[in-house]
């Protein structure tokens, strides 16, 4: 058995590895950082709001580098990967974790309500994948596209997220096979219901927590909502396994299969 001290000296997985994770500042987006960084990877955080970057950085034990920006716009896309590239020398990994929900039924969707959530959820994806990969091909990396259970199941009031995780899944596929010969892997991770600020946002009917959680669970066969690092891990094994590629994971106690 070693020690302590013998086992931190221990070589990690990614270990010197640029990894650039979307929508970092909070639930999802933070705890794949965590894992990301326990394996030892050095990350670059993006998303909107530089405070909430700012309280992920400072969780991590690794280097880290911050962007504040929209996934929506293709220079700041550019800015994430060119950053990373020039702070860590590789980038290795993207995860396209940004997203947004709306609830509400298809008369209750405006345009605006539409077009937000498909340019977030959909356009942000396909951007910052089009910025990585010039440095992903140098390094035969991985993209993991966080999508959703409901962009294989679907839900009643959920059309605009369920047709932008839709075309996450999609779009993952295609880009598996386009890029199969240049060694990068594209894979999606489609978590259920998990214990993160969107489960509860947005509910018209003011459902409270206790409430939201206990619907959910009712409808989950394992019975319990996932907690968001045990998604974050299904992201690095995504990223970690290269000889997946195309897959879309579920990560929902069951939910799909159902």
């Amino acid at each position: 058995m070693t020690d302590g001290a013998e086992k931190d000296s221990a070589p990690r997985q990614w270990d010197g590895a640029g990894v650039i994770v979307t929508g970092a500042g909070s639930g999802l987006g933070a705890a794949i950082c965590r894992v990301f960084a326990d394996a030892g990877a050095r990350i670059l955080l993006a998303g909107r709001d530089e405070s909430r970057l700012q309280r992920t950085r400072d969780s991590l034990s690794t280097e880290c580098e911050t962007a504040a920006g929209d996934a929506r716009d293709s220079d700041f896309c550019r800015l994430c990967a060119e950053r990373a590239a020039e702070r860590f020398g590789r980038v290795d990994a993207l995860v396209n974790n940004a997203g947004v929900i709306f609830r509400g039924r298809i008369e209750e969707t405006g345009d605006a309500d539409w077009e937000r959530v498909m340019r977030v959820n959909a356009d942000g994806v396909f951007k910052m994948t089009r910025a990585a990969l010039p440095h992903l091909r140098r390094m035969r990396g991985a993209v993991v596209n966080v999508s959703s259970t409901m962009g294989l199941a679907g839900g009643a009031g959920l059309s605009a997220y369920c047709a932008s995780k839709g075309a996450v899944i999609l779009f993952t596929r295609a880009a598996a096979l386009e890029l199969a010969a240049d060694g990068v892997s594209v894979n999606a991770a489609c978590p259920g219901a998990m214990d993160s600020p969107m489960l509860f946002s947005a509910h018209s009917d003011g459902s409270d927590a206790a409430a939201i959680r206990a619907r959910n669970r009712a409808e989950i066969p394992q019975g319990r909502i996932a907690t968001a690092e045990e998604v974050a891990r299904s992201v690095l094994f995504l990223a970690t396994e290269r000889h997946i590629t195309g897959a879309a994971l579920s990560v929902d106690g069951g939910y799909a299969a159902g």
